[in-house]
Order: structure tokens, then C-alpha cells, then sequence
């Protein structure tokens, strides 16, 4: 297998064209190529600029879960913070966990974050969001999104060998004008993400309350306990 190693987009889009298979952080791509047979030749972002992105509000899909640290909102840091074991974190990147795992333990801190994504193909670039940056398995070159006000992330335990263990994702975002802002809330339940929304209050009361409107409602008792609980705590922190 010839692994390549663009360091420009515009070569990065010619390896894409000329079939070559991304590799994303190998942490699950090489164990399935090992049973299933190596490509003619992947291609991997960890030399492109523009994939290696890292600040307050972005970041890039070739970075390192264990580069991932307090520069970034806190239930992003936390979800990285969480993936594995320190071995794993190196390994794996970004892009590697949203698009190529089927935990995607990123997702749910994208999620209330409201991030976008910047994609590339053997087309070209462009930005999307993120459930088509999912669906279709993009190449991720960059997250992008708004500093909230708070945000908090919360996965319990889980069982060795059973279902994904819990997570639940919380952000209170700025308006940016006269309204009230917004909360957004994700959770992972099983395999399965969920993610919805509610005008932000400072009354945690009223903003449980809305968020029973909303899919939310239709989680198990355990997964709407441990959200009630992550929602107050970043409200609080978010009056604060």
C-alpha cells in the first residue's frame, strides 16, 4: 500500500481523484483493512495546514484527540479528553473519530456547539453541516463554530463489553443580538446521536420544561436524568 502525504489541498484533492482511500486517525480503518485487504494507496491530512487547524473556535481534522486541550470550549476538551486510553488519543484524530468511528464520541460536542464543517472532495472544498458531513463520510478538514457563554459534557460509566457507555452534551450560546439565545443539548445513546435545541433562560425550571417539548422527551429515564443534571450545572455556569 502507498500511503500518501499531501501538503496542499490542491494535491490532497488529486490523491482523492486518483482513488486514494483517506485513512483518517487508523485507529479503526487499519484493524478493518487488516481483515478485509489494504487499499492500492491511502492518503492521509496529517501534513496539510489547513487540516491541522487548532485555536478557540476551530479545529482540524488531522489533530490528535490528545492535542485537544482547554484552548477549545469545554465539552469538546472533555469529549477528547475521554476517548480511550492515552495510547488511543495519540493515534487517532478528529476527523478519524467523527467520520470514521462508529462511537463518534465528538459528535454530540459538535453538536451543541453548532459547529460546521470544512470538507474536501476530488471536487473541491466547501463548508457543510454536520449531519451531511456524516452521512456521506466526508473528508473533514476543519470544525468551525461560536464561543458559547458555558458548556459541559457528561459520560457515565459503562460496562466492559456492553453498548457504548452514555454521553450527554450541553452549550448556552449568545443571540449575538436582541434575543434570547439558545441551549443546545446532544446525547449519545447507544450507537444512536440525538441532538435538539430550546431558547436559553436563566431559569433552569423553564428550560427543562422546553426541552420535554422537544425529542429529548422520547429518551430513556436514565439519559433525561443525567441531561437534567448537566443542563443545571452549565445554566448555572452560564449566569455566572
Amino acid at each position: 500500500m502507498q500511503l500518501r502525504l499531501p501538503s496542499s489541498v490542491s494535491e490532497a484533492q488529486r490523491c482523492l481523484a486518483e482513488g486514494a482511500v483517506p485513512i483518517g486517525g487508523a485507529t479503526l480503518v487499519w484493524a478493518g483493512w487488516q481483515r478485509d485487504g489494504f487499499p492500492e494507496q491511502a492518503v492521509s491530512l496529517r501534513d496539510l495546514p489547513e487540516a491541522n487547524a487548532f485555536g478557540p473556535e476551530e479545529l482540524g481534522g488531522a489533530v490528535p484527540l490528545h492535542r485537544v486541550d482547554a484552548t477549545v470550549p469545554e465539552v469538546l476538551h472533555r469529549a477528547a479528553s475521554g476517548v480511550g486510553t492515552g495510547a488511543v488519543r495519540r493515534a487517532a484524530t478528529v476527523g478519524g473519530n467523527i467520520v470514521g468511528s462508529t462511537l463518534r464520541c465528538l459528535l454530540p460536542a459538535a453538536i451543541v456547539l453548532d459547529a460546521r464543517a470544512t470538507v474536501l472532495t476530488a471536487d473541491g472544498v466547501y463548508e457543510t453541516d454536520l449531519a451531511e458531513l456524516v452521512a456521506k463520510r466526508h473528508v473533514l478538514l476543519a470544525l468551525r463554530w461560536r464561543t458559547p457563554l458555558a458548556s459541559g459534557y457528561r459520560k457515565l460509566p459503562g460496562e466492559a463489553g456492553g453498548p457504548p457507555p452514555l454521553v450527554v452534551a450541553v452549550a448556552v450560546h449568545a443571540d449575538g443580538g436582541d434575543g434570547p439565545g439558545t441551549v443546545r443539548v446532544a446525547v449519545r445513546d447507544g450507537y444512536e446521536v440525538l441532538g435538539d435545541s430550546t431558547p436559553y433562560r436563566a431559569d433552569a425550571r423553564h428550560v427543562l420544561r422546553e426541552l420535554e417539548a422537544t425529542a429529548a422527551a422520547s429518551l430513556p429515564a436514565p439519559a433525561r436524568d443525567a441531561l437534567r443534571r448537566e443542563v443545571v450545572d452549565v445554566l448555572a455556569r452560564a449566569a455566572a
